[in-house]
């Protein structure tokens, strides 16, 4: 009998910047639905990959003095890296690059232009690179991007437009007779109320401003535009050719989609323009489009210029990898935003994962060495209360936690999980082993105590092992679990373990983390990076003004000759030293990047030059008032005077 088919796909990020944990967050989801669903018996494919075209990768890829194909490259390895390192097990990562990709691309177009869906006109409206998206003056917010809330610029330029009017009353029915074809509702309810039902404008599917994209088959001054090109990756991937009246088995087999995974920004894109596209092929809609909410800061939204990114596999570095994946699942609510901050993040560890999780698994383990040989016991068929109440725990919890993943309330299905397992926590100390063991008589009652752990920690490892796969290996292997007992069907039935197996060895899955301690080491390690980022930006400035001033500017620069009458290294920063300059007729303070090369001792006393007039900086918290001349950058060098030089002295 075949297996039922599974396919899920994430929106294939742009390929501009490295993945913060916000944009993490959504393949470790689909990731985590995929493993599942392999655990229910399905046949997945797990689709994920990089939009990579666009007049921003262009013009970065410019700035950068590459390609865009060299710049795209970069990012898209980057972001492998990473989706890599998260444990993610997709069957395929698709490029817009692609050969295969691009051919179908093409191909589509021109069906859609032939049947008359396509034509060409002007455009003229607002546009935002960033989100590359055009906006009419009504939906500018304050003069801005009304999604992200950036600048806009005015474009007026020939293109190609996709008749979308044509299309939305039968996008609008089949909302309406598929409940849970967008999901949360919320978003259903944001779909038709702000967009459908006004009205829908035909939709810009091309540009002709930029080159870097896969140009109109039969107009290649246009490049066809993100709607078509990044959208259609969902069933290119699969093999689709609009030309072929036979597809390839591999579209025959998964499509249509059973679920997107996509961020609540781009649902508009998902339940809207890609619909009505599909629509115009003549292919079936996908099942279901999940638009999950955003991880925040604490309260904010993650950018680069608030400086309040984090990375995944940063992260990782300190909580591992299941740790980061845990954490991602287990905050990020069905219908509202989930945060992150460091303290959350240790909170979440030491609570769910050393407390509950690897506690339990450790001491069940060792005590079953201790008791029993390592030997998993029968247990007797007389039930205590206890029992029955960890029994049923385990079973419904199990029931509950299918019921949870199927609607794709995964926070919820691993609070269940946790329940269960502090349920058994809690059985321990109802039973106290350590005092059934000193008499035996109760040798009896002993092993089927330590056997009703031991198979409620034989549930709990199937059911972490969508969210935690390396961490449900560790634990089966210390249970002694062949891998024919590690999916769904093994945990329909409690009993499952089977008695006289041999407990492997104990392994620790998760040591407790000194929070305060962790919280300053990785506070001391921003403010490095920012005094690096701010002695860098500095640098870049002075180094771009010398390459474009002349003599009456330089003349305008104060060097002035000062000793060092005090030195001592910058709080939290390896790098920085604070130093007290005498100019002989005031005192300045100056931090200097020269820690690494210069102890404190060694410099106070020593006559330098210093710029005299720069406009002061706050660098890792200390006010710096002037700059030390200095060269080199493997190794720098300080340029020291004479010991007799007058001090406040201008050197010219």
């Amino acid at each position: 009998m075949d297996k039922p088919k599974f396919y899920i796909t994430t929106a294939i990020p742009y390929a501009s910047s490295k993945p913060h944990f916000g944009n993490t967050y959504e393949v470790i989801m689909a990731d985590a639905v995929a493993r599942y669903k392999r655990l229910c018996g399905y046949d997945v494919f797990f689709m994920t990959g990089t939009d990579e075209h666009g007049k921003k990768i262009e013009d970065t890829a410019a700035k950068a003095g590459v390609t865009p194909q060299a710049y795209a490259d970069k990012i898209t390895g980057q972001l492998r890296e990473v989706w890599d390192k998260m444990n993610t097990s997709y069957d395929r990562f698709i490029r817009t690059t692609d050969d295969y990709h691009i051919k179908s691309v093409k191909s589509i177009f021109k069906k859609l232009y032939e049947q008359g869906d396509i034509y060409k006109s002007v455009y003229e409206g607002w546009y935002c690179t960033p989100d590359e998206s055009f906006y009419t003056d009504s939906q500018l917010v304050d003069g801005k991007c009304p999604d992200c809330g950036r600048e806009v610029t005015r474009a007026n330029e020939e293109a190609y437009f996709f008749k979308m009017s044509k299309y939305a009353p039968r996008l609008i029915q089949h909302i309406k007779d598929n409940p849970g074809f967008i999901q949360p509702e919320s978003r259903e309810k944001e779909m038709l109320n702000n967009f459908l039902l006004p009205g829908l404008h035909d939709l810009c599917v091309t540009r002709s401003t930029f080159a870097w994209g896969v140009p109109v088959p039969f107009d290649t001054k246009h490049v066809i535009y993100v709607w078509i090109d990044a959208l259609s990756n969902y069933i290119t991937g699969l093999g689709y050719d609009p030309y072929n009246e036979e597809q390839p088995e591999l579209f025959k087999k998964y499509w249509p989609c059973d679920c997107h995974v996509i961020g609540k920004d781009i649902v508009r894109f998902h339940t809207i323009y890609w619909p009505i596209i599909l629509m115009a092929l003549g292919i079936p809609l996908p099942k279901k489009i999940f638009g999950h909410p955003w991880f925040l800061f604490g309260q904010d939204k993650m950018s680069k210029s608030r400086g309040n990114i984090i990375y995944a596999d940063e992260l990782a570095d300190v909580f591992g990898v299941d740790g980061v994946r845990w954490y991602a699942l287990s905050e990020m609510p069905y219908g509202t935003d989930g945060s992150i901050t460091y303290e959350n993040v240790i909170l979440r560890y030491n609570t769910d994962l050393a407390n509950v999780l690897g506690n339990l698994v450790s001491r069940t383990i060792a005590m079953n060495k201790k008791y029993f040989d390592a030997v998993v016991q029968k247990p007797e068929d007389i039930s205590d209360p206890t029992d029955d109440d960890l029994k049923q725990a385990a079973l419904g919890t199990a029931v509950r936690y299918r019921t949870l993943m199927d609607d794709y309330r995964i926070a919820d299905a691993c609070d269940a999980v946790m329940d269960m397992l502090s349920a058994a926590n809690k059985y321990i100390d109802l039973n106290t082993p350590w005092v059934l063991s000193k008499d035996p008589a109760n040798s009896a009652r002993l092993g089927t105590v330590m056997y009703n752990l031991l198979e409620v920690i034989r549930f709990g490892a199937v059911l972490i092992t969508p969210a935690m796969p390396q961490t449900a290996e560790k634990i089966f292997a210390q249970l002694g679990i062949s891998s024919e007992n590690q999916d769904f069907t093994a945990i329909e039935t409690f009993g499952g373990l089977t008695p006289g197996i041999v407990n492997g060895e104990s392994e620790t899955l998760f040591m407790r983390i000194d929070g305060e301690k962790l919280l300053a080491e990785l506070e001391a390690k921003r403010q490095e990076e920012l005094a690096a980022k701010e002695s860098a930006e500095a640098e870049k400035k002075a180094q771009e003004g010398l390459a474009k001033i002349g003599y009456d500017d330089f003349m305008k620069t104060e060097l002035r000759t000062a000793q060092i009458i005090a030195c001592e290294p910058v709080k939290k920063a390896k790098k920085l030293l604070k130093l007290t300059l005498d100019l002989g007729y005031e005192q300045r303070t100056v931090v200097s990047g020269i820690a690494p090369w210069y102890k404190p001792e060694d410099l106070k006393g020593k006559k330098i030059v210093m710029v005299a007039n720069l406009e002061p900086a706050v660098i890792c918290g200390v006010e710096s008032n002037g700059m030390i001349l200095a060269s080199g950058e493997d190794e720098v060098k300080v340029v020291f005077l004479d010991p007799e030089t007058p001090l406040g002295q201008r050197v010219r």
